[in-house]
């Protein structure tokens, strides 16, 4: 039976799991040594890339991948289950650990509190034919990697990231997000994404603080001074050229519910994970997918008058790039390369602050 201390220590290293904006979106309960429950929620409620709850169920895919394994390395097996009952905004997970001579300790395990995210240039090195083979085989059946390669596809990329960043940028609903998940003047964060983190150089980081200041400031900036251009060009198009390549994870089929965007999830963690090992860095670039969601399921997401539109047109050069099918089956997107190591990152909170104490007899 696994004891209390070993199971602190896989919830240990679980938390380090990728989250939309360092989120964390999930808690946990000991019941016994043998069986913790994961609480988890999403941010459908104040999150305009989150309104249905698919990004936070791939975080919490990230989650449970890492707790297996996490748990390979005391010999443990994870028997998961999704409590069908609750709410799709607050996805529970019974998850049941058990001795399984079978298991051996997964390699990816030292990579869980390396993998961080690098937003800086990256080299434009072509990925060689090895790693492209070892980060395709390190996925679950029916998981694929469509890869864009080649200057022309980085070009046509970055010019897909530049409009969906005008978007991100000129919607009241995503200026109240930005506002919450910066930390200014940070180079760590244990709850939100630091500014030294973001990619942009110090003085585009003092206008963009000055400028968040109020949404009438923005709404200022962006009609008179082409206030998106500096982030969107450093933050969006630039890194997009200085890569190797940039990547589309797609699953067997569209996916629809909660437990298809875990698995995605599941998925999504072992190819960073195994991009980690690699020595590659990798940047998430997934608001194109989630913009084009939203103009596929007509989703209103904003009160200006033009965001479907400009929604519209973000589906549109997707497919153009990647096709119609792979954009309907897409669960995850990025750049991928060499570099070095990111000098500034978001850490994750304190175990102890994630852990859920009942009183002894109450309901869990």
């Amino acid at each position: 039976m696994p004891t209390r201390d070993q199971v602190l220590q896989i919830l240990d290293l679980a938390r380090w799991a990728p989250s939309g904006d360092n989120t964390q979106p999930w808690r946990f309960e000991i019941i016994a040594p043998e069986h913790v429950v994961v609480h988890g929620f999403d941010t459908r409620e104040h999150c305009v890339y989150d309104l249905d709850g698919h990004p936070s169920q791939i975080s919490l895919g990230a989650l449970l991948e890492t707790a297996a394994i996490a748990a390979s390395a005391h010999g443990l097996g994870l028997e998961i289950s999704r409590r069908n009952e609750l709410p799709e905004s607050t996805p529970t997970f019974d998850v049941h650990l058990h001795a399984d001579p079978s298991v051996r300790p997964d390699p990816l395990i030292d990579q869980i509190e390396r993998r961080s995210v690098q937003r800086r240039p990256l080299s434009t090195r072509a990925l060689s034919a090895a790693e492209k083979q070892q980060l395709q085989d390190c996925l679950p059946a029916g998981y694929k990697v469509h890869w864009l390669e080649g200057f022309t596809n980085r070009l046509q990329t970055a010019l897909l990231m530049f409009r969906s960043a005008r978007l991100r940028l000129t919607t009241p609903e995503a200026y109240r997000v930005h506002c919450d998940i910066i930390e200014w003047d940070c180079q760590f964060s244990a709850t939100k994404v630091p500014d030294q983190a973001l990619g942009v150089d110090a003085a585009t980081t003092r206008l963009m603080r000055f400028v968040m200041k109020s949404w009438g400031r923005v709404q200022f900036f962006n009609r008179f001074l082409a206030g998106t251009w500096a982030p969107r060009l450093q933050m969006d198009f630039a890194p997009s050229l200085a890569c190797a390549a940039h990547f589309v994870l797609y699953a067997p089929s569209q996916p629809k519910t909660v437990d298809d965007y875990v698995h995605a999830g599941r998925a999504m963690q072992r190819f960073w994970l195994k991009a980690t090992e690699l020595q590659l860095q990798l940047q998430p670039e997934v608001t194109p997918l989630v913009f084009a969601r939203y103009a596929r399921e007509q989703r209103p997401f904003s009160t200006i008058g033009n965001a479907m539109a400009a929604a519209a047109d973000v589906k549109a050069r997707l497919e153009l790039l990647i096709g119609a099918e792979l954009a309907r089956t897409a669960v995850y997107m990025g750049r991928v390369g060499a570099g070095p190591n990111p000098s500034s990152r978001s850490l994750r909170r304190p175990l102890e602050d994630l852990i859920i104490n009942r009183p002894a007899g109450a309901s869990s």
